[in-house]
Parts: C-alpha cells; structure tokens; sequence
C-alpha cells in the first residue's frame, strides 16, 4: 500500500513538470527500491499510475464538461461515448507503470543475488 501512495504521489508531482513517460521511471524507481515480488511491483505500479491517470483525465472531463472526451471518443471510437476514452487512458497508464515497476524489481533481483529468488519446487 506504502508503494502504491509513493508512485501515485512521486508521478503526480513528475508530471507536472517532466513529460508523461517520467511515470515509467517514478513506477521503476520505487519498485527498484521497495518491491519484494513481482506481482507486488507489477500490481503497485499499475494502480499507482491507473489512479493518478484516472483522477488527471476526470479532472480533464469535469473541467470541459465532457465535451473534451466526447471529441475524442468520436475521434478515436467513432462513439460520443466519454468512458471509452476514460477506460483506455486508465489501462494505457496502468500498464505502463505495472510493466515498469515490475522491470525496476527484476533488475533488482538481477543485480543483487540475496533479493528473494524463486525457490525450486
């Protein structure tokens, strides 16, 4: 939960001066630094930026009274529909936070031995 509040917080605050992809390198960075499994990197990572995403493009939504999104769910879908929109920039983020923090913890476990391998069963 502690990873999860660090990457949303570390990714809010990077994007408002950086470009978008510093959230791949907060996801990593925090899950270089803290993760100590896999599916908790990848799982830490997706939601973290899921919801950092998800609350940036409703504030988007609400500020344009949906016209923005149904621009381009038009655009993109072909529908005025404003969730398809909502629905793809939440998974698009998510993915790329979970596959960075999931790559910041492998590269971890790469370099230093004593971080827990996977036991043989």
């Amino acid at each position: 939960m502690i990873q999860i509040l660090f990457i949303m917080l570390l990714s809010a605050l990077a994007q408002l001066v950086l470009p978008w992809w510093s959230i791949a390198i907060v996801a990593f960075g925090v899950c270089f630094w803290r993760s100590t499994r896999g599916g908790q990197a990848f799982l830490s990572g997706f939601l973290g930026i899921a919801v950092v995403w998800l609350l940036y493009a409703l504030l988007i939504h609400l500020r344009t009274e949906g016209v923005f999104t149904g621009r381009m769910g038009l655009l993109l879908f072909k529908s005025e529909s404003a969730a398809l929109p909502l629905l793809v920039t939440v998974v698009l983020g998510g993915l790329i936070g979970g596959l960075s923090g999931l790559t910041g913890f492998l590269i971890r476990r790469a370099t230093n031995p004593a971080v827990s391998a996977p036991r043989d069963a």
